[in-house]
């Protein structure tokens, strides 16, 4: 069957918390590497791009971003993420299991990632909590520091990999912030909210998501959202 439906997903606080490893590993990741203490205050983190937030803390500190800083602060955090995953006690947050598997087993669904997370950071997490083998490609911060760029990325690598142009309206960004809403909207796919991350629904409501969840337990609910059920 030919694949008809993209189904991207974001990761932190939609399909896993980490229970504070991405954030220590930035901290002390910035520290190690340009000798600064780094608390993270006045730096946005959620549903922006890693790229991004080290912008924004290059910049905090009177530092460029230039190559090498980038550099310098993404190997730092990757380091540190590795050693902090395990010495964390994150989860996976409810439903989704169920939910990739029962998409990983549709033929006609296309599973990919559409994150703020460098894409070595994305494996690190997803391989630690098992589930790195649900998705076939992804769209990173490696790709660009602006989240709404992503979704051109995401749609170019599914052409790729399946041979066939995916239709806007068959597909669906499935994240937990508004600013995982906005990225949808800008390149003219669904959205999904689930209040699994720091928004609740109350939050996340007045962005207009295509559909709203408390979390994605309701399996059924969930794949009707996506027109898959």
């Amino acid at each position: 069957m030919t694949k008809s439906t993209l189904i991207l997903f974001d990761i932190d606080g939609t399909i896993l918390t980490s229970g504070g490893a991405g954030e220590c590993a930035l901290r002390t990741g910035f520290q190690k590497e340009f000798g600064f203490v780094e608390d993270l205050t006045q730096v946005e983190i959620s549903g922006r791009t890693d790229s991004g937030i080290a912008r924004q803390v290059l910049a905090k500190h009177g530092l460029e971003a230039t190559d090498e800083n980038l550099r310098r602060f993404y190997e730092g955090y990757l380091q540190q993420l590795e050693s902090e995953l395990p010495a964390r006690s994150g989860r996976l947050l409810p439903g989704i299991v169920p939910l990739l598997e029962f998409l990983k087993n549709t033929p006609s669904v296309s599973l990919g990632l559409l994150t703020g997370n460098l894409e070595r950071g994305a494996a690190l997490k997803l391989r630690h909590y098992g589930v790195h083998h649900h998705f076939e490609f992804g769209a990173y911060a490696d790709d660009h520091h602006d989240r709404n760029m992503l979704g051109s990325f995401a749609m170019a690598r599914a052409t790729e990999r399946h041979g066939a142009a995916f239709l806007p309206e068959k597909t669906y960004v499935i994240g937990d912030t508004p600013h995982d809403v906005t990225c949808a909207r800008a390149f003219g796919a669904r959205a999904i909210a689930v209040a699994t991350g720091s928004f609740s629904v109350e939050q996340l409501a007045p962005h207009n998501p295509d559909a709203l969840f408390a979390d994605l337990s309701d399996l059924d609910a969930v794949l009707r959202s996506l027109g898959v059920a």
